[in-house]
């Protein structure tokens, strides 16, 4: 059974930082690429950053780069999204995604409210 399991949101001040973690489990997690989504109410998803599975290379939102970082730990099948300097247009629930595209496989989890106030 495949989960993906995010943990780490919470409220925040502006210009606080969060961490997000996010568990895999049911399928091989170092053959996917992990990506971090995001949704605001009355808003489309949004891709935030992504990993790749292979050298790591990376990309972001234009809007959180320099500001977010994402990372993996194949060991832990664990991606992270360490989030800095938070505004409240970050506001949003946040979503885990494992990707690949031969074979194919999508995978999302449940969410975790971040949200961004004073």
């Amino acid at each position: 059974q495949v989960k993906l399991v995010e943990s780490g949101g919470g409220l925040v001040q502006p210009g606080g930082s969060l961490r997000l973690s996010c568990v895999g489990s049911g399928f091989t997690f170092s053959d996917f690429n992990m990506r971090w989504y995001r949704q605001a109410p009355g808003k489309e998803r949004d891709m935030v950053a992504h990993i790749s599975s292979a050298d790591y290379p990376t990309r972001y939102l234009d809007s959180v780069k320099g500001r977010f970082t994402i990372s993996r730990d194949n060991a832990k099948n664990t991606v992270y999204l360490q989030m800095n300097s938070l505004i409240p247009d970050d506001t949003a629930v946040y979503y885990c995604n494992a990707w690949r595209a031969w074979p194919n496989g999508d995978y999302w989890g449940q969410g975790t409210q971040v949200t961004v106030s004073s």
